[in-house]
């Protein structure tokens, strides 16, 4: 067991069907606000992908009494800091501030969930402005866009998990003004949030503050989520090379994980990290130290709610080395891995690296409050915050081979490469 400290949760519901999570915690006087919405780019209908990336952008863009920019300006008046970010399975919107500004945060958050300027402005104003970000992210970094073809690679046409977050520019252009709309109408609602409050907080007083400043904002319908069913594992080797302007090859594996945080994904997000987390990785003291044809190799799992997850495996060449080389390294310690499982010292080892990770993330006021959002959105149990680690230290080195043997077989795999474009 560990040594970890328990966090006290207090909860309610809002009569509008939003739910608060209160941690107290007195150390300094400042409260980080976190409000989760239960809408990712899995929930975009095809043609329309890129709308909930697009919203962590508009919800900036100011409301009934607010500006646009004012949010951000407000609360850094008060020295208090705020920002957003979106991906497959959510929404995250988090503010941290002084205890004397929870108001103001609470308040902030209220009038942007109740009345967003959504106009044709906004909407032109801001697609230029995550355009721009998919320019300098995705299009114009060496290996930018290698999650939009890993996804693609492991998820069939038509999964939710099939498009990446940033979305399709094309679908981008063209949304229109009532697509936005709606999609804010659907998903932007205080029944499809969780608002969590972690710092220097009375857990009576501010769950009343928080019913005063969105408790009475109404509701809204809509379709439950169809339970997405497990995927099989991938079969028949499916490829993808690039031609692209990268310093040197490389290669990626990936497979199909289970859901995140159940135990047979615990288990082998703990084999990913015996075989790729770090410099005593298996993966890179054979393919950088051993054999010197990778500046660097790793692997690790990438935890999706909807079913299925992904775990993926990569290498990046030394010049002078191709990808054949490579992904023939990777796959040879990969067996070596799935027939012979990890051995006790190296499964300490990935224990202890989650273990200190983990911590460090609950020792900030900001990041506490997200794994507690996190927990109550996608898992509906935030009390998973104090059992998680308890959870992958019981993890023992049986399951990290079974789970292994079933789900990371070179077989099971499907592979992206980069090739550097001749001069």
């Amino acid at each position: 067991m560990s040594a970890a400290v328990r966090f006290p949760l207090h909860r309610a519901t809002l009569d509008n069907g939003m739910r608060v999570i209160v941690s107290p915690d007195h150390a300094v006087p400042v409260v980080a606000v976190n409000i989760w919405f239960d809408v990712g780019s899995r929930d975009e209908q095809p043609g329309r992908t890129g709308l909930a990336h697009l919203f962590e952008h508009l919800m900036f863009e100011g409301s009934a009494n607010v500006a646009s920019g004012e949010h951000l300006a407000m609360l850094q008046n008060v020295g208090g800091s705020a920002n957003a970010t979106t991906w497959f399975d959510r929404t995250n919107y988090f503010e941290t501030v002084p205890t004397n500004a929870l108001d103001l945060a609470l308040w902030l958050e209220g009038d942007r969930l109740a009345s967003l300027d959504l106009t044709q402005h906004t909407l032109d104003n801001q697609r230029d402005v995550v355009m721009e970000e998919k320019r300098q992210r995705y299009d114009n970094v060496p290996y930018g866009d290698v999650l939009i073809h890993l996804v693609g690679l492991t998820f069939p046409e038509g999964h939710p998990y099939h498009h990446p977050t940033i979305g399709s520019m094309d679908d981008l252009n063209a949304a229109s003004l009532d697509d936005v709309r709606a999609f804010f109408a659907t998903h932007y609602a205080p029944d499809n949030a969780v608002l969590t409050l972690v710092g220097d907080v009375e857990p009576e007083d501010a769950l009343a503050r928080a019913a005063d400043y969105l408790g009475g904002i109404p509701s809204a319908p809509r379709a439950s989520r169809t339970p997405a069913a497990a995927l099989p594992p991938l079969s028949g080797l499916p490829r993808a090379e690039l031609a692209a302007d990268v310093p040197t090859d490389a290669v990626y594996a990936t497979w199909r994980l289970p859901a995140r945080d159940t135990r047979e994904f615990t288990a082998l997000e703990l084999g990913l990290a015996v075989l790729g987390d770090g410099q005593t990785s298996r993966l890179y003291r054979r393919l950088v130290r051993s054999d010197v044809i990778a500046e660097g190799a790793g692997a690790s799992a990438l935890g999706l709610i909807g079913g299925t997850s992904m775990g993926f495996a990569q290498a990046r060449a030394l010049a002078g080395v191709g990808a054949e080389q490579l992904e023939t390294v990777l796959i040879e310690e990969l067996a070596r891995f799935v027939d012979g499982g990890a051995e006790p010292a190296e499964l300490d080892r990935a224990k202890a690296q989650f273990e200190r990770e983990w911590l460090a993330q609950l020792g900030r006021f900001d990041s506490r409050a997200d794994l507690i959002g996190c927990y109550a959105t996608l898992h509906r149990d935030p009390d998973l915050i104090n059992r998680h680690l308890d959870d992958v230290l019981s993890i023992t080195v049986d399951e990290v081979g079974e789970a292994a043997g079933r789900y990371l077989r070179p077989d099971q795999r499907a592979v992206l490469t980069y090739r550097k474009e001749s001069a």
